[in-house]
Formats: C-alpha cells, sequence, structure tokens
C-alpha cells in the first residue's frame, strides 16, 4: 500500500548536508512507490508564531505566509519526515519555527501516523541529537497516535558535501523503502 509522503527540508542552506539526506530518503521511498514530495523551508517565507492561538479556532494562522500552505501538506499527508541540520545540541532555528506555525494541526484530524527525523551534526557524538529529538518528540505527542517511526543520525558533518562519504545516505534510502 502506497503512502503519502512529505519530507520537510528545514536547512538554511539549499545544498545542505540534511537535504541531502531528505534527497536520498525521497529516493528509497519513490523505489517502493510511494507518493512523495519535498518541501525546503529554505525558499519559504515563514515568519514566526505569535502565539495569540487564533489558529484554534480558524483551524489556520493568521499571518499570510508560506507556513499555511505547507501546514496543509502536512496535514493532509501520511508520513512527514523532518530533515534537520543540528545546532548546539538542537533542531534548526527553521525547523523549530514551522512546528511552531504548524499549531493549527493540534485541534484539527490529520493523517499523518508516522514521523521520520533526518539529522546531521557537526559533532561527532550521537548524543548531540538528543535535543533535537526531544524537542520533536514534543509535537509528536501533541498528535494522538503519532509515532516517530525511524531516525537517521549522521555525525561529523561540518562542511556541506561532508554527507558524500556517510554510511547515513544509505541509511536513509534504506529508511525510505520502509515506508508501509
Amino acid at each position: 500500500m502506497t503512502k503519502k509522503v512529505l519530507i520537510i527540508g528545514t536547512s538554511p542552506r539549499a545544498n545542505g548536508n540534511s537535504n541531502r539526506l531528505a534527497q536520498e530518503f525521497e529516493k528509497g521511498a519513490k523505489a517502493e512507490g510511494n507518493e512523495v514530495e519535498i518541501v525546503y523551508l529554505c525558499d519559504k517565507t515563514i515568519n514566526f508564531c505569535k502565539g495569540c492561538l487564533a489558529c484554534q479556532r480558524l483551524q489556520k494562522c493568521v499571518i499570510d505566509d508560506d507556513a499555511n500552505a505547507i501546514t496543509e501538506k502536512i496535514r493532509n499527508s501520511e508520513v512527514i519526515v523532518w530533515a534537520t541540520p543540528v545546532y548546539y545540541y538542537c533542531m534548526s532555528g527553521q525547523m523549530k519555527t514551522m512546528i511552531d506555525r504548524s499549531n493549527p494541526l493540534f485541534a484539527t484530524q490529520n493523517k499523518f501516523k508516522d514521523i521520520y527525523l533526518l539529522a546531521t551534526a557537526a559533532e561527532d557524538e550521537e548524543t548531540a541529537m538528543d535535543g533535537t529529538i526531544k524537542g520533536l518528540q514534543g509535537w509528536i505527542d501533541c498528535h494522538a497516535g503519532v509515532e516517530l517511526k525511524g531516525i537517521v543520525r549522521a555525525t561529523g558533518v561540518a562542511d556541506v558535501g561532508d554527507i558524500e562519504r556517510s554510511s547515513a545516505l544509505k541509511e536513509a534510502y534504506e529508511l525510505g523503502k520502509s515506508i508501509n
């Protein structure tokens, strides 16, 4: 059974290492016949949440930017994949801002049940990803029945292109293939 998969690349660099992981995940998911779309936040205008909570009543944000369209894509996808560089042991600011702006999803029925994380860090220790995982888990916990199904951790990839020598590319491809 094929699924509708949305990959959200949150790197501020168009050719960043985490976006390469996203592309490999996409290849794997498509190889299994899934419908896959990648959205790169570096190409989008996404303003900060104002905390007004009008989205809970309106089921969309009052700020008119690209976040509303991305939130709708999240709502209508069965699988969400977050791809992020890890900065100071946490997800990118772009990812956190998009998570905050997806607040209209809190009060609605959504199709997604499976979440994946693709993360890259300059630090060599896998624990460098712990803050990112914990932050994403907070978002997941706000949605009943949603589960973090898989993580790819690419460590020691500081410069653009470092990912090319990492086994994480193959891991991302294989994780994409595992969607069922």
